[in-house]
């Protein structure tokens, strides 16, 4: 009889162990999954500073160009391919460095979004378990498959978002360029 209890509360104890361990492991998934949705976050705001900051660049080089056609006296018509060419070189480079940045934020923003699924599905599980063992449920009738929690992605329409955004700047990218060009053709020849 002494062997059985002492059998008994073994097995007791290895419950307790195993499932504290469970819990730590899952409050570990969900930490990770936290902190790293943060450290996305934090990425993707400093590569929109960085967007901004190339637009407010852009823009003041587009203020300059379009300040020294209206006043200089010397450009005639005949020489409105010097403006033309700096504002497609202008354009080209701007339109290169505004795809990086846009494919950071866009591959940051798709991390993000898979690190929140995971902590959700994570969240979601711990959840499930405490309420099963609160309501009286053996921890032994819990699988091993209810801990493993695999990284999460969205579904492909999640995609169509950063088509969308992709879009919207190269479209006001090349409305600029053809405004810009228009405007020193009128502003040269006219």
């Amino acid at each position: 009889m002494a062997d059985y209890e002492n059998h008994h509360h073994l097995h007791q104890q290895q419950q307790v162990v195993s499932r504290e361990t469970a819990f730590q492991a899952l409050n570990t998934i969900i930490q990770l999954h936290f902190e790293k949705t943060l450290e996305k976050k934090r990425s993707i705001d400093l590569q929109k500073k960085e967007l901004h900051k190339l637009f407010q660049i852009f823009f003041i080089f587009l203020t300059l160009l379009f300040m020294a056609q209206s006043i200089s006296s010397r450009l005639q018509c005949r020489h409105c391919w010097i403006p033309i060419t700096l504002l497609s070189m202008a354009h080209l480079i701007f339109y290169v460095s505004v795809a990086q940045t846009l494919r950071c934020i866009n591959g940051f923003k798709y991390q993000r979004r898979c690190h929140k699924l995971t902590l959700g599905l994570a969240t979601e599980k711990l959840r499930d378990m405490k309420m099963r063992l609160s309501g009286g449920a053996d921890f032994e009738a819990i699988g091993d498959e209810e801990f493993e929690i695999h990284y999460q992605e969205p579904p492909e329409s999640y995609f169509g978002k950063f088509k969308r955004n992709w879009a919207l700047h190269f479209g006001f990218l090349i409305l600029i360029y053809g405004f810009m060009i228009s405007s020193s053709v009128v502003l040269l020849c006219f």
